[in-house]
């Protein structure tokens, strides 16, 4: 027997239709690539993004035809995201900050048929366009006027003229819920990118569980501010969040440094953000400075990599902000767990609540989670014991686009490469990336755990921990190290920080101090560049 219920399919036109109706003037305020603030509604959003469909009707596109975006977070990219994948088909959000020749080879892989930029990559554009065989439309994210003479961009159009010629009228066509929405590359995987590819019902699910009072708890009273790209896996979903809560949104454009981060969540009364620890390391050296503090802003979700506990504690002890740590995949749509305490840990001492929200938190209802051994023997979820971390769920990917690295399921489950603990309320704590934990002498040192540390220093702006070849114990840890402006700490120094707070074998080798540590395009740390940079170098003793 079947449910006598209505079987309506997930549309993520739907999430902006039920904006435009139930909070149509909420307000969505963007810092433009042309430097003004910009701010309207989510009925002009939905207007304007009935617009965009039409005009891909006009362009001729198929159903499931790939459209590529280059671009911040900003209305026209949001605009984008619901005319694209609510007229049946995909946006593509490619990452700007990658090579030209990956970004071009990724638009070739997913056979992008429409790229639209922000001006301030249109020098990517002119180095890539001539390489880009199916592309066929170049449109420029600004008005008319703004579009250079000669670029050189064969059939190159403005946003404004594309989409001005066209009706604000538009019959958002209903489909299966399981068809394609939107495609994200990660780097994260072997070999040349791979496509994620996510499916209307995926997406909507997904902003469900985002949108949950124990995951990023979003709402109709909230001023969201997502620092968090919207080319880096969606901005974890918050656009799509928004819409279905009807918060506000406030989106950064390029202006991320901690000046401009922290002017933008004052004068728009932001109360809650999202971003990875290097934006929000520069926006607390900016407050410092300036002796500042926030009115308004309440929790920030802090996700991509680890973040330190120092960073938690000044957020939630010197500015009364709640730090929500989160994690997740490109392959996870992303979010799979989220750090909310529960109500017996709320009466805890500080320490002990600082310590809990350093994990990587629960996960959110529509994940499934275990840790297993070498063995894959399922490990005891008791804060001990560290594993390979598996998930699966109705919103993590069961292949890559075009099938490339084979099945990457074992079981059924997903391996994300991480290694975790969990502890017997269910939260998780990532200890290492299996391809980062230091092998010494047959026992595991946690990079991630030699970081935190190496983070509370006073004289240290950032920290990563590589591990070394050494001829007795097989590797040993290396840190590298970024001084923060004006500080004086020798090595030794560094060293003896650590006694106390880990078991001496695990205190590094050897510190070395450098004038930057290497970034990637999402702001996680690029290891692999330090191990090449590093491999020469001798630790004392070895």
């Amino acid at each position: 027997m079947l449910g006598l219920m209505q079987d309506r399919p997930l549309m993520i036109s739907s999430l902006l239709e039920f904006a435009a109706r139930h909070h149509r003037d909420a307000e969505i305020v963007s810092r433009r690539v042309e430097g003004d603030l910009h701010r309207y509604t989510y009925a002009d959003a939905a207007a304007r993004a009935r617009r965009v469909a039409n005009a891909l009707d006009r362009l001729g596109l198929a159903f499931s035809d790939r459209v590529g975006t280059l671009a911040w977070n900003g209305y026209r990219h949001f605009e984008l995201y619901f005319g694209v994948s609510g007229s049946g088909r995909v946006v593509h959000t490619i990452n700007p900050r990658l090579a030209p020749d990956q970004v071009a080879w990724i638009a070739n892989h997913a056979e992008d048929q429409v790229l639209c930029f922000d001006m301030s990559f249109l020098p990517v554009i002119k180095a890539i366009w001539s390489q880009c065989k199916t592309v066929k439309h170049w449109v420029a994210l600004c008005e008319a006027d703004a579009l250079p003479a000669d670029t050189g961009i064969a059939g190159l159009r403005s946003y404004e003229a594309w989409i001005g010629a066209e009706s604000d009228t538009y019959a958002w066509p209903e489909f299966d819920e399981k068809s394609a929405a939107a495609l994200c590359y990660t780097s994260g995987t072997t070999g040349h990118p791979k496509g994620v590819l996510y499916s209307h019902r995926s997406t909507l699910l997904h902003a469900y569980g985002g949108a949950l009072p124990d995951a990023l708890a979003m709402s109709a009273r909230d001023a969201v501010l997502p620092v968090v790209p919207m080319f880096h896996v969606n901005a974890w979903g918050i656009p799509y969040s928004a819409a279905m809560t009807g918060a506000k949104l406030v989106f950064p454009g390029a202006a991320l440094d901690g000046k401009s981060v922290y002017e933008l969540i004052e004068a728009e009364r932001v109360s809650f953000a999202a971003g990875v620890p290097t934006v929000w390391l520069m926006l607390l050296n900016h407050m410092r400075a300036g002796g500042l503090k926030f009115s308004t802003l309440k929790r920030t979700v802090i996700g991509g990599s680890a973040c330190p506990p120092a960073m938690i504690r000044s957020f939630y002890v010197d500015y009364g902000v709640t730090v929500l740590h989160g994690w997740g995949m490109t392959e996870m749509s992303p979010l799979g767990t989220v750090c909310n305490m529960k109500l017996k840990q709320l009466e805890l001492p500080l320490d002990a609540q600082l310590a809990i929200m350093g994990k990587q938190g629960r996960a959110l209802y529509g994940v499934e989670m275990k840790i297993v051994d070498p063995e894959g023997q399922e490990l005891p979820w008791d804060g001990q014991a560290t594993g390979d971390l598996l998930v699966k769920g109705p919103w993590i990917m069961a292949s890559y686009f075009k099938g490339e690295g084979g099945d990457p399921l074992v079981g059924g489950w997903f391996p994300t490469g991480d290694v975790a603990a969990i502890d017997p309320d269910g939260f998780m704590q990532i200890t290492d990336r299996s391809k980062d934990v230091i092998k010494s002498g047959g026992e595991w040192i946690s990079s991630i755990d030699i970081e935190n540390i190496a983070m509370a220093h006073p004289a240290v702006a950032m920290a990563a921990c590589i591990a070394l070849p050494h001829p007795k114990w097989d590797e040993r840890p290396l840190l590298v190290v970024v001084k923060k402006p004006g500080a004086v700490v020798s090595r030794e120094e560094v060293i003896a920080f650590y006694e106390g707070k880990v078991a001496k074998w695990q205190v590094p080798d050897d510190v070395a101090f450098v004038d930057a540590i290497p970034l990637g395009a999402t702001g996680k740390v690029q290891k692999n560049k330090l191990r090449e940079q590093f491999k020469g170098h001798k630790l004392p003793g070895a």
